[in-house]
């Protein structure tokens, strides 16, 4: 990666080919002036020259700037992949920017395990990440196929969603996990045997030292700096960690403001705390994150909170109303009782912290919608902002009461493509899967929202999220749920001053505006010339955060 600063003290002119700037009042430009990581001024290369600087910096003369790409939702975990092997269905672009390929079947997946399991040491568990059994003919994955890797080694795979892992026997056994176990979410066949499969996180964590193995991966220092490399990679110049630890962790804390600070690290970081446990432990957690607050610096922030509610839709765990699930078997589960919700999250909204939620059914969007606006009844916060994320299957009507409460919608749009075709076919049905991730409704009824990736459940980068959003073509080459396209610039704007808005950051980063963070993604082309269907062929060339440019892996 090759990381540069501006030349002078005095600032530095950038000029473009264009400069997208998410302004609606200065939507273009051609120059840009940076001074003390802040934008000076937005225009032509001579109204810029006017402010009296004299370097100017042609590297992108030939390139597109735009406001810097916002991801609103996604997790740290995203690094985990320079450590976890990846074997998922679709190829995978890594941290330092080497493409590794997708397994296509399950005979593909049993045979990159193999080779897997040679490569591990003895006596270590083999851990893998990124799979995902809908999209793969055939009886679903058991612990009975993990058991042709290996008979005397555990083998822990966690699905893409990160709500479902597959064990092999080996596992089952090493934990006692039998017919009776009391723990919910355990699979079982048709004699009630388990089958490996363990849904959500207390049945995963049931396998405490492979969970272990995962879970280090996924929240360590070196995943940290891989992750905002991946980020980076993809144009993203702010980043949100949805289900973040580090205010409850005084080490971690410290050790991620340092890292973080550094002007070769190429992200802004919102650090949304997860919120586990009962209502009685919540005031104590409010304290931690003012804490947190109080040390934070502009590259790592502490706005919001995140609450998780329900599951996946692909892994059957999403909690949907009547008339319930297309095809397939309803696991849906509430993972918080609907019940304590207004409690749990009570002490947050009257700090004025934002709040997050992980909504994927409507059943679920029903409970959280219903929780704000008992919560706003209490206490009276007029720009809360409170966000329904992920949003897939809400309805009209929670989006129009959502709206009169002043919140926001985060859809996981990138689902069109990566599981559009099982949405329609297996999930939900043809007419429920046109209306998921329903952008172009949401403008209707005029409820706020971004859109988001979910990395690493799927691959970061906004230009797939406006594509999908776009065109929302499934791998089949049908559209699915043609009503519910939007326009490149709504798009656009969705990727950037949306989404910090949605962070309550959106005064100081979203758009090219005087008196903000010099953020700025750089592209090969522009997104508004293309193709609707090339946009996201568009190639990052890097991104420039607070003035520093940082140009990935050639």
């Amino acid at each position: 990666m090759n990381t540069s600063s501006p030349g002078s003290s005095d600032g530095v002119i950038y000029t473009a080919r264009v400069i997208r700037t998410a302004n609606p009042s200065r939507p273009t430009a051609t120059a840009i002036a940076v001074r003390d990581a802040k934008v000076l001024a937005v225009g032509t290369l001579e109204e810029c020259q006017e402010w009296g600087i004299t370097t100017v910096d042609n590297r992108f003369a030939d390139m597109v700037l735009t406001a810097g790409f916002v991801e609103a939702h996604s997790h740290i975990g995203t690094g985990m992949f320079a450590t976890i092997p990846y074997v998922g269905f679709f190829p995978r672009l890594m941290p330092d920017g080497v493409e590794v390929p997708g397994l296509p079947t399950t005979q593909a997946f049993i045979e990159r395990l193999r080779e897997l399991e040679k490569l591990t040491e003895d006596g270590a568990p083999l851990v893998v990440a990124g799979f995902d059994p809908i999209y793969l003919e055939g009886e679903r994955l058991t612990a009975a196929h993990l058991d042709e890797v290996s008979m005397t080694r555990p083998i822990f795979v966690m699905h893409a969603n990160a709500h479902l892992a597959t064990v092999n026997t080996v596992v089952l056994n090493k934990y006692d996990i039998g017919p009776n176990h009391p723990m919910p979410g355990i699979g079982t066949d048709d004699n009630n045997q388990p089958n490996g499969e363990l849904r959500e996180a207390a049945a995963m964590g049931l396998a405490k030292d492979e969970y272990r193995v995962l879970a280090s991966a996924m929240f360590g220092l070196k995943t940290f700096v891989n992750f905002a490399a991946t980020m980076r990679n993809a144009g993203i110049t702010t980043a949100t960690d949805l289900a973040n630890g580090f205010a409850a962790n005084p080490t971690a804390l410290e050790q991620s403001l340092d890292t973080s600070s550094r002007d070769d690290f190429p992200l802004r970081v919102v650090a949304a705390t997860f919120l586990q446990g009962g209502p009685d432990a919540m005031p104590a957690l409010v304290e931690k994150i003012r804490d947190a607050q109080k040390k934070s610096h502009k590259k790592l922030m502490f706005p919001i909170v995140k609450l998780v509610l329900d599951g996946s839709i692909q892994g059957f765990t999403a909690t949907i109303e009547w008339p319930g699930y297309f095809r397939g078997e309803n696991h849906g589960q509430f993972l918080l009782p609907p019940e304590q919700v207004v409690d749990v999250l009570r002490p947050f909204h009257e700090a004025g912290i934002g709040i997050h939620c992980h909504c994927n059914g409507n059943m679920a969007s029903e409970v959280f919608i219903n929780a704000i606006e008992q919560l706003l009844r209490e206490h009276s916060w007029l720009d809360h902002r409170h966000t329904v994320t992920h949003a897939q299957l809400i309805t009209h009507a929670q989006m129009r009461k959502a709206k009169s409460l002043g919140m926001s919608a985060n859809f996981f749009v990138n689902h069109m493509w990566f599981w559009g075709d099982q949405h329609r076919d297996i999930t939900v049905g043809p007419d429920r899967a046109a209306g998921l991730n329903p952008c172009a409704s949401a403008d209707r009824i005029g409820l706020p929202y971004s859109f988001h990736s979910d990395a690493p459940v799927t691959p970061p980068g906004h230009l797939h999220t406006m594509w999908a959003a776009v065109n929302r073509v499934a791998p089949s080459g049908r559209v699915i749920g043609e009503s519910e396209r939007i326009s490149i610039d709504r798009a656009f704007h969705a990727a950037t001053i949306d989404a910090a808005h949605q962070l309550h950051l959106d005064h100081i980063i979203g758009s090219l505006e005087v008196g903000k963070f010099a953020d700025m993604t750089v592209l090969t082309e522009d997104i508004y010339e293309v193709a609707p269907e090339k946009i996201r062929d568009i190639k990052v060339w890097g991104t420039v955060v607070g003035g520093v440019v940082h140009q990935n892996p050639v």
